[in-house]
């Protein structure tokens, strides 16, 4: 574990070469562009707003902190301290996900609808929407968590790989 953990730290002197920032920006992207997807798959029809929207399958937040941890659990071993603070904020985000943000679109779903019901002269009724797709259900939640530890497990053999030759 020492060799490894010797040739990934060296090889994050530059910020293009620092793995646990590449794993989590591959991570949010990879997921980001399966929303794409899933979108067309769900709605038929293509939303360009996916790229950088929240909500949905799968969880770009979720995606993004595990890959960070993982990468450096990988990178600086599970005994430290930096592999304990991100595996923490990667807990609380996925929390997050799931509690506050998600009822919070909840919440502007049945607002919007009772302003939509408004009649046209009450002073709300003009007002612009809510945005609704603000959490994640648990499986995309899940399904972000295992992106982003294939991800980073992925960029783990890769610098195994060309550490070796």
């Amino acid at each position: 574990m020492g060799d490894v953990a010797a040739a990934t730290s060296s090889s994050s002197t530059s910020i293009f070469t620092n793995y646990p920032l590449l794993s989590s920006l591959i991570a949010f992207a990879t997921a980001q562009l399966i929303k794409l997807f899933t979108t067309w798959y769900k709605e038929r029809r293509w939303d360009i707003k996916q790229l950088i929207g929240s909500g949905g399958m799968p969880s770009s937040h979720s995606a993004t902190v595990t890959a960070i941890a993982a990468a450096i659990g990988f990178q600086e071993g599970v005994g430290g301290s930096l592999f304990a603070i991100a595996l923490i904020l990667a807990c609380i985000v996925m929390y997050d996900a799931t509690g506050v943000r998600l009822q919070a679109g909840r919440q502007a779903e049945v607002l919007n609808q009772i302003v939509y019901e408004l009649p046209s002269e009450h002073p709300l009724a003009e007002s612009r929407p809510l945005r609704e797709l603000l959490g994640h259900t648990p499986p995309q939640v899940i399904a972000g968590g295992i992106l982003g530890i294939v991800t980073a497990t992925i960029g783990h053999f890769i610098i195994l790989a060309t550490s070796h030759t």
